[in-house]
């Protein structure tokens, strides 16, 4: 995408010359290097899913999967940059807890805290069971994996498993 846009900040020469040598350590312009901190890549794909799991609810499915993917190839110090920031696009409510369930399971997977704003994702009110059979329903209810029961979200596997 091009730059169309520029955005100015104030710092004194100490704070400009310890981000020039970052950015040099780094192999990267100033710019490049403030841009990569602030909108780390790991972020901007977790926001161009959300805006997916949010505009293409057809595709629900296929989505949550590459959040899955995604979510299971980050090491701990990337996951929390990129969870920091909640969506940009407004979720559904199923899409919403299903995604801070994935979200809470991968934090405690990798051992960090979980972001602020999934904490205040409104719990659906009525229970969600992956399958609409109703012999599953128990196994469903005692297997699920603890963020996503505390969700009313009732499923079989989670972020690093797949069936």
């Amino acid at each position: 995408m091009p730059k169309t846009s520029q955005l100015q900040i104030r710092i004194d020469a100490d704070q400009k010359e310890r981000i020039r040598q970052r950015a040099q350590n780094a192999g990267m312009d100033i710019s490049k290097w403030a841009l990569r901190q602030l909108l780390p890549p790991a972020g901007e794909r977790f926001q161009s899913l959300c805006k997916e799991l949010a505009e293409k609810r057809s595709l629900r499915a296929y989505t949550l999967a590459e959040l899955h993917d995604f979510f299971k190839c980050l090491e701990p110090r990337e996951f929390s940059r990129a969870m920091q920031y909640p969506p940009a696009a407004q979720l559904p409510p199923f899409e919403a807890n299903y995604l801070a369930a994935m979200i809470e399971y991968a934090a405690a997977a990798r051992n960090v805290p979980v972001p602020e704003w999934v904490k205040n994702i409104e719990h659906l009110e009525t229970p969600w069971f992956a399958s609409s059979l109703q012999g599953l329903r128990l196994y469903l209810l005692t297997h699920s994996p603890p963020a996503f029961r505390r969700r009313n979200l009732f499923i079989d596997s989670s972020v690093g498993e797949r069936i």
